[in-house]
């Protein structure tokens, strides 16, 4: 298949792309051009701002994709040009959407606690939006307004060795440190997937004839305390937690003040089989902890 990917030259997006290449497809980027193409000759490149839409449309003109991923769009009038620019120009759009979308309010979370079909479009930048609501909005825009089908993958907090949040380096970063950790609730559960699986699932996502919101979590969920335990475990390190105050250095970019998490029950019917989180939390934590001490 002929296949277009925004946002594919790092952590799970980088990923899709490899998947892609290996399964046999003809892959094209399309980025800004400030990092090059880390594929080489296995992968076209577009260059543009997707926030330019002259410049946008202009490389999408006299182009035809399979399927598209959309892994940078996070705003409405982000998903709106999206819908102008390919129209007639793709069989599928998959966005890469977030847990996010649905409220902290200490509940397991399916696809029907955010229904995109029914919510009221605000017009508007990235800027002028929280990251959630941003998604919220772009997924409303997608379903009502895009001509061909699309999937919203929303994902939890993705782990790997590569990401570029660091938000679990983060942590043991600040424990091995003996550095303070401001956590508003440290018996909040959360879920998680990592960067190879989250591009399973996109991969997934656009081969298969599935279509709306679908939740892709590792099945399984593991409190802030455990998590904190558990680096301390492996690191023989003591956390300092604070549970008050704290500082923007000292907060937890996982620092949630409820349970929060998602159910993978539709995907799973779908047909796709999740890793189960404690199967590979721990061997991860192993291998930061290694390579940050």
């Amino acid at each position: 298949m002929n296949i277009l990917v925004l946002g594919g030259t790092r952590f799970f997006g980088k990923k899709l792309v490899e998947l892609c290449i290996e399964n046999g497809h003809d892959v094209t980027i399309l980025t800004r051009g400030q990092s090059g193409n880390p594929f080489g000759p296995n992968v076209k490149q577009l260059v543009a701002n997707r926030n330019d839409q002259e410049a946008l449309a202009q490389v999408l003109s006299d182009k035809k994709w399979d399927i598209v991923y959309d892994n940078i769009c996070y705003s409405p009038n982000e998903a709106q040009v999206i819908c102008d620019l390919l129209k007639g120009k793709t069989q599928k759009l998959v966005f890469t959407s977030t847990l996010s979308t649905y409220e902290i309010d200490g509940k397991m979370k399916k696809e029907e606690d955010f229904d995109p079909y029914h919510y009221q479009i605000r017009m508007g930048h990235k800027e002028e939006f929280s990251y959630g609501e941003g998604k919220r909005q772009a997924e409303a825009v997608l379903f009502k307004e895009a001509s061909f089908p699309v999937v919203a993958v929303r994902f939890p907090i993705v782990m790997g060795e590569h990401d570029y949040t660091r938000r679990l380096h983060f942590h043991i970063e600040r424990i091995l440190q003996n550095q303070p950790i401001t956590l508003p609730n440290i018996d909040a559960k959360m879920s998680y997937i990592t960067d190879e699986e989250a591009a399973a699932f996109l991969y997934f996502a656009g081969v298969t004839p599935i279509e709306g919101p679908y939740n892709a979590t590792a099945s399984g969920t593991i409190s802030l305390k455990d998590l904190i335990t558990l680096i301390e475990e492996v690191s023989g390190k003591h956390a300092k937690i604070s549970l008050v105050g704290g500082d923007e250095t000292s907060r937890s970019p996982y620092g949630v003040p409820a349970d929060w998490y998602m159910s993978n029950a539709k995907a799973e019917t779908a047909g796709f089989t999740f890793s189960q989180l404690e199967d590979w939390l721990p061997k991860l934590v192993i291998t930061l902890v290694k390579q940050l001490q």
